[in-house]
């Protein structure tokens, strides 16, 4: 088996390349998973908030759960 140190040094320079595109892709995403949430976000703030019912004082139905279709 022949073991050159130029071998070795193409190897690591490899090794360390792969992990250097693998850190740069795993930043991008980073930033596009950041911005997508701030845009959920800010969409979910647009959003109208819905009026607040009170709940019914007496009968059978309404006074304990407030739901609106």
């Amino acid at each position: 088996m022949d073991v050159s140190a130029s071998g070795l040094v193409q190897a690591a320079l490899a090794t360390s390349g792969a992990q250097t595109h693998q850190a740069v892709q795993v930043s991008v995403l980073k930033k596009a998973l950041n911005l997508e949430a701030a845009n959920a976000q800010a969409l979910l703030q647009a959003l109208p908030q819905p009026a607040q019912l009170p709940l019914a004082q007496h009968g059978n139905l309404g006074t304990q759960l407030n739901v609106m279709a």
